[in-house]
């Protein structure tokens, strides 16, 4: 359940980044009040899966899956740089985080 509640925290994590720019765009009530539950819910998953899982382990995954998730959302929806160095780094990134799961 704690691998679970990393994977959410992770996404929420990312919408949360998402929603920074979105807010920065409009100022609007809505977008910072969902900017703000998706965090809440992001630092909550967290906390519930350092209850269990090394924190080293939990938040180096919560962070890759962030950093990452930020990245591809910036190329997606914001048109940044998908250049294919950017592309190999995110992999690195990703990469890095699923040999810490297996390796915990």
């Amino acid at each position: 359940m704690a691998w679970i509640a990393l994977v959410v925290a992770g996404l929420c994590e990312m919408l949360g980044v998402y929603m920074i720019s979105k807010y920065n765009d409009t100022k609007s009530i809505k977008n910072l009040v969902i900017l703000i539950l998706v965090f809440t819910l992001s630092f909550a998953g967290l906390a519930y899966a350092m209850e269990t899982l090394p924190m080293g382990t939990a938040y180096a995954i919560w962070t890759g899956i962030g950093a990452a998730g930020g990245a591809i959302l910036g190329m997606l929806f914001f048109n940044e740089s998908k250049d294919w160095r950017r592309i190999v780094c995110i992999t690195l990134v990703l990469g890095a985080a699923i040999s810490l799961k297996l390796l915990s």
